[in-house]
C-alpha cells in the first residue's frame, strides 16, 4: 500500500546538501523509515543517484549488529565512500550506536556526504535530540497520517473514512488492519508497551502509576483548560494520590519530549502577549488517545478539535489559544469585561488565521456564540469557522468564513478558500 506523504519528502528535498544531519524525529510507528528508505531513497534513483552511493544501515537489522560500535560504522562508511561525488548516508534506529552523538559530529567532517538519521526510543524521539549535534542538526518531524494521507489508502467515502479515522487515527500500520479488533489490540499495546515504557526506562520512573494515571487525566481532559494545581487536585480528590505537582509537572514534560502530547498556550490577541496558565493538551495522535481510555470517551467535538490541532501543526503552523476580550454592561448598569475564547490562533510567517471549531451551528444562537470571539478580533486576518456538517464554504457580511472539516482537511490551501 503506497501512501504518498509529499510534505515531507519536499522538506527533504529542501534539505538536501546543506551541510547539516537531517534528524527525522516523530512517535513510533508514525511512519519515519518507510520516510527515508522507500520515499526519499527512491526519489535520489530517479534523479540519478546509483545505488552504490547511496549508504543505508539499519542498525536495529541482526546483521548490522557489528555497525553498532561507532569505529566500525565510521570504517564502514568511509570505506563506501570511493570517489568525490556525492554520497547520501540513511542511518535508521541510530540511538543503537554506541555513542552516535560523535559519530554522527564526525560525518558532518564528510564534504560529499549527506546525512539523515532516524531513531524511535524516547531518548532520540527528545525534542532536545538537536542540541547533541551542536547546531548542526536540521529536524524534519514527522506526524502521524493527516486525513487526506488516511484517505489515499481507505477503501471507502469520506464520512466512513472520518468515522474510522476519529476513532483509530492515523498511524499508518493501523490503516492495513482489517477488523476493528485488531486496530484495537495494537494502538492498546503499542502505548503501553512502547510509549510509556520509553518514558519510564528513560527517565527511571518508579511510579510508573502515576504516570499512567496522568495520561488518562490528560487524554480525558483534551481541548478542555488545565493546569498543574488542577490536575494535582483531580490526583487527590479521584485517585486519592499525593503526588506533587512538582512530579506532575516533570511528567508532563516527559510526555512532551516524547511527542505524546502536545500544549497549545493562551494568547491575548489584543494585548499580544501570552497569558501562562491555564493551557490545553492535545494527543499526537487521536487514535493512541482513544486507546488510552479503552475507547470509552468518543467526544467527537473534542476529537475534531484534536485534529484540527494536529493539521494545523502538521502544515506548519505554530497553535495557541487565543482570548480576546470583550467590554460591556451589567444589569447593574456597571462596565464589565468578559473574556472570550478563539480555539486556535495559527502563526506561519507572516500568516495568520483565526479559527473556531465549531462542529454543529443548527441554530442563529449558536451561529452567534461562535462568531462572538472572532468578532472581537479588529485586525485583517482572516477568520474561520470548521463544522462537521456538509456545508459549501461561505463569507458572512462581518467576514467570517465558515467551512466543513472536509473541505479543511481534503482541500490543498483550505485555509485560503
Amino acid at each position: 500500500m503506497d501512501i504518498k506523504r509529499d510534505k515531507y519528502l519536499n522538506d527533504l528535498r529542501n534539505r538536501m546538501h546543506n551541510g547539516m544531519i537531517k534528524v527525522v524525529t516523530g512517535i513510533r510507528r508514525c511512519g519515519k523509515s518507510y520516510l527515508i528508505f522507500n520515499i526519499f531513497k527512491n526519489y535520489l534513483v530517479e534523479q540519478g543517484v546509483t545505488e552504490s552511493h547511496i549508504i543505508s544501515i539499519e542498525l536495529d537489522q541482526r546483521k548490522n549488529k557489528k555497525y553498532r560500535d561507532p569505529d566500525a560504522i565510521l570504517d564502514y562508511i568511509e570505506s563506501c565512500i570511493t570517489d568525490k561525488q556525492q554520497y547520501y548516508v540513511l542511518l535508521d534506529e541510530v540511538q543503537m550506536l554506541n555513542e552516535f552523538e560523535e559519530v554522527l559530529n564526525s560525518l558532518l567532517h564528510i564534504n560529499n556526504a549527506d546525512i539523515y538519521v532516524i531513531g524511535s526510543n524516547s531518548k532520540f524521539l527528545s525534542k532536545d535530540v538537536i542540541t547533541e549535534f551542536r547546531g548542526r542538526g536540521d529536524e524534519v518531524h514527522v506526524y502521524p497520517l493527516t486525513f487526506k494521507e488516511f484517505m489515499q489508502a481507505y477503501e471507502g467515502d469520506m464520512y466512513h473514512g472520518w468515522a474510522e479515522y476519529m476513532i483509530y487515527g492515523g498511524l499508518p500500520f493501523t490503516v492495513t488492519m482489517k477488523t476493528e479488533e485488531q486496530k484495537i489490540q495494537y494502538l492498546t499495546k503499542l502505548f503501553d508497551e512502547t510509549y510509556l515504557t520509553d518514558i519510564i526506562e528513560r527517565h527511571h520512573i518508579e511510579k510508573s502509576q502515576e504516570l499512567e494515571d496522568l495520561v488518562n487525566v490528560l487524554a480525558s481532559a483534551i481541548g478542555s483548560l488545565t493546569n498543574v494545581p488542577k490536575i494535582e487536585a483531580a490526583f487527590q480528590s479521584v485517585i486519592q494520590s499525593n503526588i506533587s505537582a512538582n512530579t506532575i509537572r516533570q511528567y508532563i514534560e516527559y510526555l512532551e519530549d516524547a511527542f505524546v502530547i502536545n500544549k497549545a498556550n493562551r494568547y491575548n490577541v489584543k494585548g499580544r502577549k501570552y497569558i501562562g496558565t491555564p493551557v490545553k493538551y492535545y494527543f499526537e495522535d487521536v487514535g493512541l488517545r482513544n486507546a488510552r481510555l479503552g475507547f470509552r470517551q468518543i467526544e467527537e467535538t473534542h476529537i475534531m478539535e484534536n485534529i484540527i490541532y494536529n493539521e494545523l501543526r502538521n502544515r506548519g503552523y505554530s497553535v495557541d489559544v487565543g482570548v480576546v476580550e470583550k467590554r460591556g454592561i451589567n444589569k447593574d448598569g456597571k462596565a464589565k469585561r468578559t473574556q472570550l475564547e478563539i480555539d486556535f490562533v495559527a502563526n506561519l510567517g507572516s500568516k495568520r488565521y483565526y479559527i473556531q471549531s465549531a462542529f454543529h451551528m443548527p441554530t442563529e444562537e449558536k451561529q452567534r456564540q461562535e462568531k462572538a470571539s472572532l468578532i472581537q478580533v479588529n485586525d485583517s486576518f482572516k477568520k474561520i469557522i470548521i463544522v462537521k456538517d456538509v456545508v459549501n464554504v461561505t463569507r458572512d457580511e462581518v467576514g467570517i468564513t465558515t467551512m466543513s472539516i472536509y473541505d479543511f482537511l481534503l482541500k490543498e490551501n483550505s485555509l485560503e478558500l
